[in-house]
């Protein structure tokens, strides 16, 4: 099937773009829309002098960190987090533009000597960009969830004296797939393809959140480029999560590219092995209701991998945006720890459907777009919400300025 672009052009953690008020005295009013609000990241874009650096908000007298990003043109986005909201209900923000650059202590995504990047929450380690090691592929790796704890596996890279040694490919957190243009980029091998990292654009650190921009090329096992992507990354914490956003606008590079149907791909990552399903103390659920082993194959809006670690309950779940390729997506979602969405294989995830059915081309000069949230939680599904945070991600609260 030919994929058609989705009608939203921005980043899915943007709220609505806000009225352009003055540098000065503005009052920012966010509104959620027809469910609660959890824990939203938002923005409101604002006309700015020379001189502002960061931004001052408050809530009925209380401080709330904000960040401040300059824009071209004497503009910029303040950005900030709302907890909670009730459905339909609306939080007042006075906002004031200061000349002295904000705090140090925050989210910071700084670059490290092998090239890699790594993203810190009040200088602690959340997660690194590997970008060197490969063999055949960009990964995050390690994650540390909201309890200190390690929240992906360690093999191949730190496995540790016991664990599994299965599928050395399944290194942290990664996006590629095992068919495009039927070369295999999911495996490693020496027939396999590689998705390499040609730099970093727009890497920010800030009170709020941390994140970057990579390009990264898909080179088949011809050597030939076929494919380029530019992936977009934000990361922020809350009182009991830290939360990765991931965005990859991924353009045909030579001649029409053809996302295969398999079951092999395609944002995943491998939990921890005291969470497997089999062999650990941990469960699955989907947006569906579907449980463990029956949520394999099956299409949801968010799948959530959950149990103890560490002696405390946390959890994994990601979210596929409305505005994927074939939301809700299929979900590769296996009992000894794979984790992945995979809007792709159908053919092995749809019963019945014949071999290809799942193909999705993107023709000369288009691209395709694929959004995911990770959100990596203290306690269970129940205790993280998961409904409300996946409607907030699906349909942010809108911000004006008055």
């Amino acid at each position: 099937m030919r994929h058609r672009p989705p009608r939203t052009l921005l980043f899915a953690t943007l709220t609505s773009l806000s009225l352009v008020g003055p540098a000065s005295a503005l009052h920012l009013t966010v509104r959620a829309g027809a469910h609660a609000c959890r824990d939203a990241l938002v923005r409101a874009e604002v006309d700015v002098s020379g001189s502002a650096r960061a931004a001052t908000l408050t809530r009925d007298g209380r401080a709330v960190p904000a960040q401040l990003v300059r824009l071209p043109g004497g503009r910029a986005e303040v950005w900030w987090v709302v907890p909670e909201l009730a459905p339909g209900a609306t939080a007042r923000y006075d906002l004031r533009l200061d000349s002295a650059p904000a705090a140090a202590r925050g989210a910071r995504a700084a670059r490290t000597r092998e090239g890699d990047l790594e993203l810190r929450f009040a200088g602690e380690l959340f997660a690194r960009y590997d970008a060197h090691t490969g063999p055949n592929k960009p990964y995050f790796f390690p994650i540390v969830g909201p309890t200190g704890a390690r929240m992906v596996r360690g093999y191949p890279l730190d496995p540790g004296p016991a664990g599994t040694r299965d599928h050395p490919h399944h290194r942290g957190l990664w996006f590629t797939h095992g068919a495009v243009n039927g070369c295999d980029y999911w495996s490693e091998g020496a027939n396999t393809g590689r998705t390499v990292n040609r730099g970093y654009s727009a890497v920010v650190s800030g009170p709020v959140w941390a994140g970057f921009r990579a390009t990264t090329d898909w080179i088949d096992n011809h050597g030939r480029k076929v494919a380029t992507d530019e992936r977009t990354v934000r990361a922020w914490q809350t009182r009991d999560a830290r939360v990765l956003d991931f965005e990859a606008t991924v353009r045909a590079a030579s001649g029409a590219l053809v996302f295969g149907d398999t079951k092999e791909g395609s944002f995943g990552l491998r939990v921890p092995d005291a969470l497997r399903l089999a062999g650990g103390a941990g469960h699955i659920l989907s947006s569906t209701g579907a449980r463990d082993g029956a949520a394999w194959g099956k299409r949801a809006e968010w799948v959530d991998y959950a149990g103890p670690l560490d002696g405390q309950e946390v959890g994994i779940a990601i979210l596929d945006h409305p505005g994927n390729p074939r939301h809700p997506t299929y979900w590769h979602v296996r009992d000894y720890g794979l984790f992945a969405a995979n809007p792709f294989g159908v053919h092995d995830f749809a019963r019945g459907q014949p071999a290809g059915a799942g193909d999705l081309e993107v023709p000369v000069g288009g691209s395709v777009t694929f959004r995911y949230r990770v959100v990596f939680h203290r306690g269970g599904p129940d205790q993280a919400l998961l409904a409300d945070r996946w409607a907030t991600y699906a349909d942010p609260p809108t911000v004006t300025v008055d």
